[in-house]
């Protein structure tokens, strides 16, 4: 079966995120009223298992092997299967 996983690799509190800082910034320079911004990846992966349980298992060993950082990074992901 064919699968697509939507992956959100975002960082753990209390990590800088120098990125977010510079964008909350220069939101609030153009006169929004932001308080804070925060940025995540997100991987959108299509690929092939045998089941839903297989599926998850490959994705989650996929964010831990190589998308999510785990000494820095949260991750969560969806998975749908597609035809």
């Amino acid at each position: 079966m064919m699968y697509r996983a939507k992956i959100e690799v975002s960082l753990k509190s209390g990590h800088s995120d120098p990125e977010g800082e510079m964008t909350g910034q220069s939101l609030r320079e153009l006169k929004y009223s932001v308080k804070s911004v925060s940025v995540s990846k997100v991987y959108e992966v299509y690929f092939e298992a045998d089941s839903r349980q297989e599926a998850e298992k490959q994705v989650d060993e996929m964010c831990r092997r190589l998308l999510a950082n785990p000494t820095k990074d949260d991750y969560r992901f969806e998975i749908e299967e597609v035809k």
